[in-house]
C-alpha cells in the first residue's frame, strides 16, 4: 500500500524519562498539527529525530522509546550528542539560520559543522530508504535537511520528492557567500516540488539555482536531471477553529475557573478603565525584533506622553536555545531594556511593561490572545509568523488591531493589518496610535477580512494543496520525442556493430566528448579522451569522425597527428580520414568586419562574456556572464543580429550558452551526409548534445543509431543524461 513519509529533524512527539518511566506527549506545534491528517491517514509515518541522544538510553531503553514511538506512527533517526552539538547547534543554527534570516554577522562557516550535516544527512537518508516502497510519497521539511532529497534521488530515481522550507529564503547575494551553497541548491533539486512561505523566497531561490546551477528556468519550472522541478508558494496557516472555540470558550468561564492570569488581567482592567494592552509573543530569538519592539515603544511613549499610564506592552519571551551565546546575550539585552524602561517611566499604579520570560499552557495563550486590544507582531526577518494569524482567530468579538512586520511572512497575505518596518520607530509609534485610535468600525471590517482569509486556508488546506501540487509536479514530464537509451538497446546497438563490415562513429566534441568550460580554449581532450577514440580506432572496419564547431586550427592542434575524419566550423572545413582539409563551399569571411563590432559592443557591456573568432564564423559566449543580465543580452543581440543579416548566405545559431554567426548553407548535416555518400557502411551511430547537432541527426540513414546527450525534445532515436555517460557508452559498444 502506497503511503506517505514525513520527515523533519524532530518527531511530533516529546519524549523524555521521569524517574525510570517514559513519558510520551503528542506535539502541538504548526507543523505537527498541519501534518496531523497527513500523518493518520493510511500507514503513513513520520521520520525523524526523537529528541534523546544515544548516550543517554541504553539499549532496554532504546528498544523501548522505538515500542513507544511506532504505536505513534513515527520512526527514530539515532543521533549522538555530537550531531547535535555540530548539525543541529553548529551548521542548521549557527550556519543557515542566520544566514537564510540576514543576520550575516551571527553567521559561522566551520568545516566540521558541514562536515557533521552531511552525515546526519546521510542518517536520515539511510532510515528513509528503508522503510521506502514503491509508489511512496516523501515529504521533507526546513532547512536542516536540504541535502536529504538528493540523497534519496541517487538512490531511487524515481520515487516522489517534496520538500518544504519553513524560514525565509535569502536573496542571491546572501546566499552565495555560503562556502557549501552549490552543494545545497543540489540538494534540494533533488525534490519535485519545492515550497516556500510567499513568492518573494520562490523569486530568491529562483535566481540561485539560475546564477549557481547554470540552469535554464521556464517561470517557476526547473529542467534539471532530466526532471521537472516545480517552485511555488505555500503560506502555511493554523488550525484556525481551534484557536477560535477556545476563544469562544474562555469567554464562558465562571471566576472560579479562571487561571491566575487572567485573574489578574481582569484586576487590571477594572483599576484601569481606560488602560489598553499590546501583545507581544515570540521565542526569545535575534530575529524576532524584541529589542526594537521594546525601544519602539517607548518611542511611542515619549513621543505621545498622554499615552502613559493607559497604555500595557504585555511581552511574553519564550525561551529558547538558551546555551547559544547570541541568545544569552539577546537575553540580557531584553532583560536590561525592561528593566531601564520600567525604571524610567513606571509610576507607582503603572508599569509601562510586563515582561514573562517563560513557556506559557495553552489556555493561558489564550487569556493573553483575548484579553490583548492590539498585537504587536514585529520580527526583522521571518519565514512566515504564526502567532499573527492565532491572535486573528481568538477575537471573537471583532475588535482588535493586528500590528505586522513587513519582514513577515504573513504580511504578504495579511494586508489588513497595519504594516510596518520595524526598523523605523518612528513609523510604528505612529501606528501604534492608530491601533489604539482606530474606531471599532473599522477595526471590525479588517478583523472580517483577515478571519475570512485565515479560516478558509488554514493548515490543513496548506497540506492538502502542497501534496496536490506535489502530485502535478510529479506527473510533469519533459516533453521528449527520444526514448532513453537503456541497457538492452545498449546490447542490441553493440550487437550490431560486432556483426558490421564497416563502421562509422560521427561524434561530437563540446557537451559530448568533453564538458564544457568558461573558457572554450580549456576544453582541451585529456588522455581519457585519446585513449577512447584510439580504443575505436584500432578497429580498421571502423571510422571516427569527429564533427565539431570548433574552428580548423584549433581541431588540427589537437587531433591533427590522429587519422580520424575531422569537420570543422559546423561543417566549413573537412579533413576525410587519410586525406588533406577540403572546404565543403565556397565561403568569405568579409562580413565578419560589420558583424565583429556589434558583437564587441555587447561583450563590453556584458562582463564575462568573449568572442570566439573562427575562419568563417564568430562565436559570442556568455557561460562566465550574470544568468540573468545574458539573457537580456541575447534577446538584444539577436535582434540586432538579425537585422544586420540581410544577406541571406548568413546564419545565427543559437548553442549552449553562445551565439554564432555563419554561412547559411553550412551545417553539421551538409557535412555528415558527405561522409556517407557512397560509403557503404552497415554501421553508423552518430551523437551530440547540440542543437546544432540535429542537422546531422536529419540527414542520417533511418537505420543509423543517433543519441542525444541530455532530455530535450530530438529528432534523434535515443536519449541519454548527460556527458558523463558518453564514454562509458561507447566502450560498451565497441567491448560488449
Amino acid at each position: 500500500m502506497e503511503k506517505t513519509i514525513i520527515v523533519s529533524n524532530r518527531l511530533p512527539v516529546d519524549l523524555k524519562y521521569n524517574e525510570g518511566k517514559l513519558i510520551v506527549k503528542s506535539s502541538s506545534g504548526g507543523l505537527a498539527t498541519g501534518m496531523k491528517s497527513v500523518h493518520s491517514e493510511g500507514n503513513g509515518i513520520w521520520i525523524g529525530w526523537s529528541g534523546l541522544t544515544e548516550e543517554v538510553i541504553n539499549p532496554k531503553q532504546k528498544l523501548e522509546v522505538n515500542e513507544a514511538l511506532a504505536k505513534e506512527k513515527c520512526i527514530s533517526v539515532p543521533l549522538n550528542q555530537y550531531d547535535i552539538d555540530n548539525y543541529y547547534y553548529g551548521f542548521s543554527n549557527a550556519a543557515l539560520w542566520p544566514l537564510f534570516h540576514y543576520f550575516q554577522a551571527y553567521t559561522e562557516f566551520e568545516l566540521h559543522h558541514w562536515k557533521s550535516y552531511v552525515e546526519v544527512n546521510q542518517k536520515f537518508a539511510d532510515i528513509v530508504l528503508e522503510h521506502l516502497n514503491e509508489g511512496d510519497t516523501v515529504w521533507i521539511h526546513d532547512y536542516q535537511l536540504l541535502l536529504l532529497p538528493e540523497l534519496l534521488r541517487k538512490k531511487r530515481k524515481n520515487i516522489t520528492i517534496g520538500f518544504f522550507l519553513h524560514i525565509p529564503y535569502p536573496s542571491y547575494e546572501i546566499f552565495r557567500t555560503c562556502p557549501w551553497r552549490d552543494e545545497l541548491l543540489q540538494g534540494m533539486l533533488g525534490a519535485d516540488l519545492i515550497g516556500f512561505h510567499t513568492y518573494d523566497y520562490v523569486r530568491h531561490f529562483i535566481s540561485s539555482v539560475e546564477r549557481l546551477k547554470d540552469i535554464e528556468i521556464n517561470f517557476n519550472e526547473i529542467s534539471y536531471d532530466n526532471r521537472i522541478i516545480k517552485v511555488d508558494s505555500f503560506p502555511m496557516g493554523i488550525d484556525y477553529n481551534k484557536y477560535h472555540n477556545a476563544a469562544l470558550e474562555h469567554h464562558k468561564y465562571p471566576e472560579s475557573s479562571k487561571s491566575e492570569l487572567m485573574k489578574n488581567i481582569d484586576f487590571h482592567n477594572k483599576s484601569n478603565e481606560e488602560s489598553k494592552l499590546i501583545l507581544s509573543i515570540d521565542r526569545m530569538d535575534y530575529t524576532k525584533g524584541i529589542p526594537n519592539r521594546i525601544k519602539s515603544f517607548e518611542y511611542f511613549l515619549n513621543k505621545y506622553p498622554e499615552y502613559k499610564g493607559k497604555v500595557r506592552l504585555v511581552m511574553l519571551a519564550v525561551p529558547s536555545r538558551e546555551n547559544v551565546l547570541q541568545y544569552q546575550l539577546l537575553k540580557r539585552e531584553t532583560d536590561e531594556l525592561v528593566g531601564r524602561i520600567n525604571g524610567d517611566l513606571s509610576t507607582i499604579s503603572w508599569t509601562p511593561v510586563w515582561y514573562f520570560y517563560r513557556a506559557l499552557p495553552f489556555h493561558e495563550l489564550i487569556d493573553l490572545y483575548v484579553s490583548s486590544d492590539v498585537a504587536m507582531v514585529t520580527p526583522i526577518r521571518d519565514g512566515m509568523n504564526l502567532v499573527a494569524k492565532e491572535y486573528i482567530a481568538t477575537r471573537t468579538k471583532n475588535d482588535g488591531v493586528l500590528i505586522l512586520s513587513e519582514m513577515a511572512g504573513a504580511a504578504k497575505e495579511m494586508h489588513e493589518a497595519l504594516i510596518v518596518n520595524p526598523n523605523n520607530f518612528d513609523q510604528t509609534a505612529d501606528c501604534i496610535k492608530e491601533a489604539l485610535e482606530m474606531p471599532a468600525e473599522e477595526q471590525k471590517t479588517r478583523l472580517e477580512a483577515l478571519q475570512k482569509r485565515i479560516s478558509r486556508y488554514d493548515v490543513e488546506r496548506w497540506a492538502k494543496e502542497f501534496l496536490k501540487g506535489l502530485k502535478v509536479a510529479k506527473d510533469t514530464v519533459p516533453l521528449q520525442i527520444a526514448q532513453k537509451l537503456i541497457p538492452t538497446k545498449i546490447e542490441e546497438i553493440a550487437s550490431e556493430y560486432k556483426k558490421a563490415s564497416r563502421k562509422l562513429f560521427l561524434l561530437d566534441y563540446d557537451g559530448t566528448l568533453v564538458g564544457f568550460k568558461n573558457n572554450p580554449g580549456e576544453a582541451s581532450p585529456g588522455q581519457e579522451v585519446y585513449d577512447l577514440l584510439d580504443q575505436i580506432n584500432s578497429d580498421e572496419n571502423t571510422e571516427i569522425a569527429i564533427i565539431s564547431g570548433r574552428d580548423r586550427k584549433t581541431l588540427e592542434s589537437w587531433f591533427g597527428h590522429k587519422n580520424y575524419t575531422l569537420v570543422t566550423d559546423h561543417g566549413a572545413w573537412m579533413r576525410k580520414k587519410g586525406e588533406d582539409w577540403t572546404p565543403l563551399d565556397h565561403l568569405k569571411s568579409n562580413w565578419k568586419e560589420n558583424i565583429r563590432p556589434v558583437m564587441e559592443a555587447f561583450t563590453d557591456s556584458t562582463p564575462g562574456a568573449l568572442i570566439e573568432e573562427k575562419e568563417y564564423s564568430l562565436a559570442w559566449h556568455y557561460r562566465k556572464a550574470d544568468a540573468k543580465m545574458a539573457a537580456l543580452r541575447t534577446m538584444e543581440l539577436k535582434h540586432v543580429l538579425k537585422s544586420f543579416l540581410f544577406n541571406h548566405t548568413l546564419t545565427v545559431l543559437e548553442g549552449n550558452k553562445v551565439l554564432e554567426v555563419k554561412n547559411s548553407n553550412v551545417n553539421k548535416g551538409r557535412a555528415a551526409s558527405n561522409i556517407v555518400l557512397n560509403s557503404n557502411y552497415d554501421f553508423i551511430f552518430a551523437i551530440g548534445d547540440d542543437w546544432t547537432d540535429e542537422f546531422m541527426f536529419e540527414e542520417l540513414p533511418k537505420n543509423a543509431h543517433t543519441v542525444k546527450v541530455g532530455n530535450v525534445k530530438t529528432v534523434a532515436n535515443y536519449y541519454i543524461e548527460d556527458n558523463t555517460e558518453v564514454h562509458d557508452l561507447l566502450r560498451k559498444i565497441i567491448t560488449s
